[in-house]
């Protein structure tokens, strides 16, 4: 019996992305974080803290060049296991389309450069 590729194909396509990220909790708090992914819906962060599952945060992301601020909720979390970093989804919640313009920018930024690999 042959190999069968089970691609995920998802609605909004996510990307790798490389940024700084600082998520503010309701009471606050202040979570240094890094963005690992990217989509139009949400984003994968890493931090040295777990924020837990349905939390709402404001999620500051900077890449050097370009800043936006946009409410978010975690969604899922990874444990570190072990190591002490915890990686979290977090999805986009309702933002104004100034607040999105630097995510929309990265995108298309992002697709523009994606390289589809060669068949195997």
């Amino acid at each position: 019996m042959g190999e069968t590729s089970f691609a995920v194909r998802r609605v909004n396509p996510r990307y790798a992305f490389f940024a700084e990220a600082e998520a503010t909790l309701r009471d606050g708090t202040s979570v240094p974080a890094q963005v690992s992914e990217l989509s139009s819906r949400g984003c994968y962060i890493d931090t040295l803290q777990p924020i837990p599952i349905g939390t709402e945060v404001s999620l500051r992301i900077s890449d050097g060049m370009k800043t936006c601020e946009v409410p978010g909720k975690v969604i899922y979390i990874h444990s570190g296991y072990g190591m002490g970093i915890f990686g979290m989804g977090v999805v986009f919640g309702n933002a104004a389309a100034e607040e999105l313009s630097a995510v929309n920018s990265w995108l298309r930024d992002l697709a523009s450069k994606k390289v589809t690999p060669p068949p195997c």
